[in-house]
């Protein structure tokens, strides 16, 4: 019988190792998946690269294991939450390398990594800083640069509901990168609110298959926030 819940926070995240990288979802609070990262605070694990659209708001989740010292390299589109940020701070510091990757490059470099592709050109960032050192082509009289795909060894998102076989339904907007992480990484980790009984879930309404995710954890109402 498939089933991929697991019992616990710990339990999802077991295995994660130091130098892991990690994609994890969430526009600011929407989507984020909270519980999760800051359960790897109980793991002895660092070193993590994380890639997430932003750097972590609130001092929670992504920004409470950024402040902990455990991440060493972030990859994101919005690198700022306010002046005061832990991630600022310790970049400042030159404890926390940044890498600023603009947000649709960000989410078609995760989706190339889930389909097998190896590589696309974009005219995204041609002529900044943030095309330094990569390739350039010109198609049609217009330069584009080379971006790579990025995959993860872990995703770590954020769902409403899930059925035992991982299934997933999202909060409206608040799905941003998840489908496309999942499929990016070696090992999806979805944290949800509910999980419904197998064949409630209307097919029409799932956004990620369960052939993508590797385990679900129902978060604690009392843990939980509005996405």
């Amino acid at each position: 019988m498939i089933d991929k819940r697991s019992p616990s926070l710990a339990a999802a995240v077991a295995g994660v190792a130091d130098g892991d990288t990690i994609l994890v979802s969430g526009f600011g609070m929407a989507g984020a998946p909270n519980a999760l990262l800051e359960a790897l605070l109980d793991l002895d694990v660092r070193d993590l690269i994380v890639a997430s659209n932003n750097i972590g708001e609130d001092g929670v989740g992504l920004a409470k294991l950024i402040a902990a010292g455990r991440v060493s390299h972030l990859i994101c589109s919005f690198p700022r939450a306010d002046t005061d940020s832990p991630g600022m701070t310790l970049y400042r510091q030159g404890k926390l390398t940044i890498e600023v990757v603009p947000q649709g490059t960000l989410s078609e470099r995760m989706r190339a990594a889930g389909a097998g592709i190896g590589g696309f050109y974009t005219p995204t960032s041609v002529g900044t800083d943030l095309c330094a050192g990569k390739e350039v082509r010109t198609f049609d009289g217009r330069d584009y640069v080379l971006e790579r795909p990025l995959p993860g060894d872990w995703a770590f998102v954020k769902a409403a509901v899930a059925d035992r076989w991982g299934n997933l339904i999202y909060s409206k907007a608040a799905r941003n990168f998840a489908p496309t992480m999942a499929m990016a990484a070696r090992t999806t980790v979805a944290e949800v609110d509910a999980v419904a009984e197998l064949g409630a879930l209307d097919p029409e309404h799932i956004v990620t298959p369960g052939i993508f995710v590797d385990r679900v954890v129902v978060l604690p109402a009392a843990e939980r926030r509005a996405a």
